[in-house]
């Protein structure tokens, strides 16, 4: 048996290391790094050199001179040369983006000069738009050539993160350039002016810039013009197909998700289906074979498949846009097309190691991307795993479904630990789920492809292709959504690093103790006995009852060749390490587990358990929420968000300044990346004011006052302002500096300046009131009755159910679910018997925090469902 060559796979882990390490620092610290990583490797290589000879010498085994010194420096060299380079890299584009990223801190408003080189894809505004104004922004990456601010132009190469709406300019100016999103296409060279901010430390961009006005300078090469063309007639001849199919066709042939509807998006990532739409190495495999069975039947030369498959490579890559995922399978296509060239094949591991040391030497920041971590780690276990896997398995199944089902086990075991960094838990419901998807996959996928190549050419022929494709994304479809539907389809689990690390090494155990075991016994007996009929099956059971069947030749008594020795060491270590790993896991986990065991899974809305406050997030992603207050003074609303697995604020919402409502604002900002803020336009009581702004502030977070009638989409979720704060010119407001001005305000008057929201999610309608009082109650009511708004199917009564309720109010609400945020016992009375009455009056079913703790709503079937409560 061909044993697996592993030599270059720690220099591709160095090589991570280093550029992970390197992209993390900036400016001069990055030479730094460099030196550092340079000290790091020559002292771990002479630690090698000297084990290994000494091991030489131990050994008594006589080799050629030097050999093994020789091949220890050859390997800490490459390690050495690997790493360097990758700094190196790194280093360089960093003193190249210097100028921008300088600019981007101090805020200057510039000009940039650059080419398209991501697909522009539509994303939510969470700016006000003028009347009339639609929402229409998309965002793109740019490579930046030039860039011109404060009068001076200045050549630089950084990549920009823009943000365009056509439809919008700055309030007086005229708009400069006649571009429409069509115009804007990968590959094209735009110039666009706009404010410069800085990016996320460790970001692959330099600066985001959002663009006040975009001219196109050049359109995109003719090539790309004509896959450009590829792309949009598949969009338009799959437009009135059923909505999974207007989704999932162009996804699984291209990648494009632009029009997957949320909850089959949201029920593919609980399914672990999301590979389904990632273009990666087994669309390139089906290309190649494709090409390949057309090049053969015609009887190519081999340099005629060599072109062929190398321009076909180029071309898809261009087609479906050079994603990490992307760029990772065409790189390994490559070094399988040199092995074609050079009459050899290419070996799976040195390819795979190869790709990610000239991927990383290109690109250092690919090290930060999870798209590229997910598919480099599921090439290396589909690599490594999936033959002994198939081996152990084979036995009890037979080879045809042992290797189907090693498959997506060997890829669910290599990326959990990068999975568990994204959402902390376990998934139990991907490895069948995959196994029931992937018979639909491969005629999704060629069927895509198809439609996708004659659509230009062909709408009709394409038109019905891609219809026959519809069948197999349905099924595709239904898997997704109903196993992300079962009860218990994931094992909570600690996130952060410590997590993966734990996982990892649980795996890891398991594996050792699973694959260094022979497998003998009674699982061929088994398999024998079922192909035997009943009087086989007979004489196996009670064969086996007294041990596996001695194998021809073995002498009885005698120890097997590879007896107890070393392997039952190896499965005894492995056995104990599973055993502790397992149980410091169970230490960890159980009590999350206790603690989410009520929440539904793929809950929707969440009602914290804050005390006397109001707390509660609405879900808009895997790990992602809209957050709407913060509870008192404490760490209660951060338990929670954890507890519910949101390490990411899309938007959080402080509906007014009172204690109870933004005292807990320190817990929820902690390890959590909150990307932007909305606060009440009433900024008292002053020092609550101030004191929140001021972290805020500290935190990064943009925070700013809403206007009545502002509307902005968060992931699948679409908010709408309702009311924010009374009318009139006595509200106090944000001085230049940033803080509160105006004088000071009764409590009712604070509270009647409460942010209210209509949020729509998952098709709930949940309206979100504050702590209004009488006269915002009555404000509100008249806005929803000028717009139609009636009948939700979500309501947080005002003000923690107190006796101040509007019964117009809750009559035109008439929501199928009144939630009431309140402290056990607590000295106010809250919530007041009239508050319930009136609500279970309009046929409300009222959950209450205080009896319940934390609860969620989510929506099964298309009906309401509560867990928790």
């Amino acid at each position: 048996m061909r044993s697996t060559d592993l030599r270059l796979a720690p220099a591709a882990a160095l090589a991570w290391i280093a550029a992970w390490a390197t992209t993390g620092q900036a400016g001069a610290w990055a030479l730094a790094v460099a030196c550092g990583w340079l000290a790091a490797i020559a002292g771990a290589g002479v630690i090698v050199l000297v084990a290994l000879r000494g091991m030489t010498r131990g050994s008594g085994v006589t080799r050629g001179p030097g050999s093994v010194m020789t091949s220890g420096v050859a390997h800490v060299a490459l390690a050495a040369a690997c790493s360097l380079g990758v700094v190196a890299t790194g280093t360089v584009k960093t003193a190249r983006a210097a100028t921008i990223e300088d600019l981007a801190s101090r805020g200057f408003t510039g000009e940039v000069t650059g080419t398209v080189v991501s697909q522009p894809e539509p994303v939510p505004w969470d700016r006000p738009a003028s009347a009339g104004t639609p929402t229409a922004t998309v965002r793109f990456m740019l490579d930046v050539r030039e860039v011109a601010a404060r009068g001076v132009a200045t050549a630089t190469r950084a990549r920009v993160v823009v943000t365009w709406n056509p439809a919008a300019g700055e309030p007086g100016n005229a708009r400069t350039d006649d571009a429409a999103p069509a115009d804007l296409r990968f590959g094209g060279v735009v110039r666009v002016r706009g404010g410069l901010r800085p990016a996320e430390p460790g970001r692959s961009e330099s600066a985001r810039l959002a663009a006040d006005a975009l001219t196109v300078q050049r359109a995109p090469p003719a090539s790309l013009r004509l896959l450009d063309r590829h792309r949009d007639a598949l969009m338009e001849v799959t437009g009135d197909l059923a909505p999974q199919a207007r989704g999932l066709v162009p996804g699984a042939a291209i990648g494009d998700t632009t029009r997957l509807p949320g909850e089959l998006a949201e029920a593919m990532k609980a399914s672990g289906l999301t590979h389904i739409t990632a273009v990666s190495g087994g669309h390139f495999a089906i290309v190649i074979a494709l090409l390949t069975g057309i090049a053969g039947t015609l009887g190519a030369p081999r340099w005629a498949r060599v072109v062929l498959l190398a321009l076909a490579g180029a071309a898809f890559v261009a087609l479906v846009r050079p994603e990490p995922s992307v760029l990772r399978a065409a790189a390994m296509a490559g070094f399988a097309l040199v092995g074609l060239v050079l009459g050899r094949p290419a070996q799976s591991v040195p390819a795979l190691a190869g790709t990610v040391i000239g991927l990383l030497v290109a690109d250092p920041w690919l090290s930060r991307s999870f798209g590229f971590a997910l598919s480099a780690s599921a090439t290396a276990g589909l690599v490594l795993l999936v033959p002994p896997l198939v081996a152990r398995i084979a036995p009890w199944t037979g080879k045809a479904f042992a290797f189907a089902l090693a498959v997506p086990l060997a890829a669910q075991v290599a990326c959990g630990p990068v999975l568990v960094l994204l959402e902390p838990e376990v998934s139990l419901v991907s490895v069948p789920a995959n196994l029931l998807a992937t018979p639909a996959l491969v005629p999704a996928t060629v069927l895509g492809l198809v439609a996708t190549v004659l659509a230009p050419w062909w709408s009709w022929g394409a038109h019905l292709v891609a219809w026959v494709a519809s069948g197999a994304t349905w099924w595709i479809a239904q898997v997704a959504l109903h196993a992300a539907e079962m009860p218990g389809r994931a094992l909570p689990w600690p996130g952060g690093p410590g997590g993966a690390l734990l996982l990892g090494v649980a795996t890891a155990a398991v594996l050792a103790l699973v694959l260094t075991r022979r497998p003998r016994g009674w699982p061929d007996d088994w398999r024998r006995a079922v192909r035997s009929g009943f009087r086989r099956t007979y004489r196996a059971v009670a064969g086996g009852a007294t041990g596996a069947r001695p194998r021809p030749g073995s002498v009885p008594g005698r120890v097997p060749p590879h007896g107890d020795g070393k392997g039952k060491r190896t499965t005894l270590v492995a056995g104990i390490v599973a055993v502790s790993v397992m149980l410091g896991a169970v230490a960890l986990i159980v009590p999350r587990a206790v603690a989410r065991s009520a929440i539904p899974h793929d809950w929707v809305v969440a009602a914290c358990d804050v005390g006397q406050g109001d707390g509660f997030a609405v879900r808009t992603g895997p790990v992602s929420a809209v957050v709407v207050d913060v509870g008192p003074d404490g760490d209660a609303a951060g338990r929670c968000l954890d507890e519910l697995g949101v390490t990411r604020v899309d938007l959080l919402v402080l509906s007014h300044f009172h204690a109870d409502h933004v005292g807990g604002l320190t817990a929820v900002l902690a390890g959590r990346d909150v990307k932007s803020a909305l606060v009440s336009p009433l900024l008292e009581p002053e020092a609550n004011a101030a004191r929140t702004l001021d972290e805020l502030a500290a935190a990064g977070v943009p925070a700013r006052a809403p206007v009545t009638g502002e509307r902005g989409q968060a992931g699948s979720v679409t908010w709408d302002v309702l009311l924010a704060g009374p009318p009139g010119p006595e509200l106090g407001t944000m001085s230049e500096e940033g803080r509160p001005s105006g004088g000071e305000r009764s409590g009712a008057e604070v509270n009647d300046a409460s942010v209210t929201l209509l949020v729509r999610a998952a098709g709930l309608d949940v309206v979100l009131l504050g702590d209004l009082e009488d006269a915002g109650q009555a404000a509100l009511l008249a806005r929803m009755r000028g717009r139609g708004i009636a009948d939700v199917d979500v309501v947080k009564v005002a003000h923690h159910g107190s006796r101040t309720q509007s019964w117009a109010l809750a009559e035109q609400l008439s929501p199928a679910v009144a939630l009431v945020s309140a402290g056990e016992d607590n000295g106010y009375g809250h919530p007041t018997d009239a508050a319930l009455d009136l609500y279970a009056g309009v046929g409300a079913a009222v959950l209450r925090t205080d009896e319940c703790g934390t609860f969620g709503l989510t929506v099964r079937r298309g009906s309401l469902a509560v867990g928790g409560c």
